[in-house]
């Protein structure tokens, strides 16, 4: 068995896009546009580099046993994984169609990983006694941090860079893992599609958020939820190495974090060319008709006005994070809900960034913590705790408003 210290750390896989802290850069660089060759690099190093870190998933965690096994791919598809369409040969596509190809067998989840058609899951395939066996498995940044557009099936499509993937079950998925005991499983079992801790790891505080949108960055220099680094590349080092447990070293003095992960540095060199594509994945604009232009037009002025968002959600990026940082005191989405500790204090700052709202149609729920489920809850929250005396009508316009960022 794994210790439940070290097994948190196993915690890993995502917040993946994100990541973080010991680069040479610093803020400027979120400020201009990327180079589009640097970008198109670290659009393959968001997609498929695990940084090695199979030593985790593989060597630790023995997922690659349980999923040879026993995930198939109608399992997978249940706890959120999903397959690029355009991964998939044409005679893939039509034994799908036509159901010669079985979604209830683990092979053909192995089969897919031998494709490379797993979004965010880097298999490697052997033939062992003449079958494709999967002998090594890892994790990107695209597992937490990319979804598809269902343009095959749910689950199945091309990919959407960026896009949190919300209904991802990253804790069922570690708790599959035979390494960690009955406990230790309870507690990842518990987190639910779309959340995932990333100090866990380090603090034993049970205490997940919701997985971050990667797009609508640039510009943006404190890019967490409490604005730990001045650009992605801190976060993308955070995560590369202590959560998804790619070979590197990352320190933060300010929490006492120090970890260092095999004898090759596979993560420091590809931090420049990651952060150029995450930079470069603009915010998604809302779909035609999603809301009411009249009534967002009304949102903006009691956005600007009576509702006193824009004091804090400013600027043509709608945040104040390139500026100030806030104490955990003014976040209406405390106390936790599930009673754990301010997740602000976990961090490096104690404080929370203002999160950007471009795009926010996009990713519910709301908040660090997913309390708000919908738009029309993060304004009746705002309204209640800050005493805003919105009208029922005013709410209404607000959100609509919100829809159209």
């Amino acid at each position: 068995m794994i210790p439940f210290k070290h097994a948190a750390r196993i915690t890993a896989i995502a917040a993946a896009v994100m990541l973080a802290g010991c680069s040479s850069h610093h803020g400027d660089d979120n400020d201009s546009p990327p180079d589009p060759a640097l970008a198109k690099q670290g659009q393959d190093i968001f997609r498929f580099d695990t940084f090695g870190d199979e030593t985790k998933w593989t060597d630790q965690l023995r997922l690659h046993e349980v999923v040879r096994s026993a995930v198939d791919p109608t399992t997978a598809l249940a706890v959120g994984l999903k397959v690029d369409a355009e991964a998939l040969p044409p005679a893939v596509v039509q034994g799908i169609q036509n159901g010669t190809i079985s979604l209830t067998s683990p092979a053909t989840t192995v089969a897919l990983l031998k494709l490379n058609a797993v979004v965010g899951l880097k298999g490697t395939v052997e033939t062992v006694n003449g079958v494709d066996t999967l002998t090594r498995l890892g994790t990107t940044c695209a597992l937490c941090h990319s979804t598809v557009d269902n343009s095959f099936a749910p689950g199945i499509g091309k990919r959407v860079d960026g896009w949190p993937n919300r209904d991802l079950n990253v804790g069922a998925i570690i708790a599959l893992s035979p390494a960690l005991t009955a406990q230790q499983k309870a507690v990842f079992n518990s987190w639910g599609k779309g959340m995932y801790d990333a100090r866990f790891s380090f603090d034993g505080i049970d205490g997940p958020t919701v997985i971050a949108p990667a797009f609508g960055l640039l510009g943006v220099h404190k890019i967490t939820f409490t604005g730990d680094g001045d650009e992605i590349a801190y976060w993308n080092r955070y995560v590369g190495v202590t959560q998804m447990g790619g070979h590197g070293h990352f320190e933060e003095p300010r929490t006492g974090v120090s970890v260092t992960n095999g004898t090759d540095d596979q993560v420091s060199s590809k931090l420049p060319a990651l952060q150029a594509y995450q930079l470069s994945i603009a915010a998604p604009t809302p779909p035609a008709g999603s809301f009411d232009t009249a009534a967002a037009a009304r949102g903006k002025a009691i956005f600007e006005g009576q509702g006193r968002c824009s004091t804090c959600h400013s600027g043509d990026k709608f945040t104040d994070a390139n500026e100030r940082l806030h104490p955990a005191a003014d976040s209406v989405a405390e106390p936790e809900p599930t009673g754990a500790t301010s997740y602000a204090l976990r961090s490096a700052t104690k404080q929370y960034r203002t999160t950007p709202l471009k795009g926010a149609w996009q990713h519910p729920p709301y908040f660090h913590n997913g309390s708000a489920k919908t738009l029309e809850a993060v304004v009746q929250q705002y309204n209640s705790r800050m005493t805003l005396n919105l009208s029922a009508t005013q709410q209404a316009d607000l959100v609509q408003y919100l829809k159209s960022l």
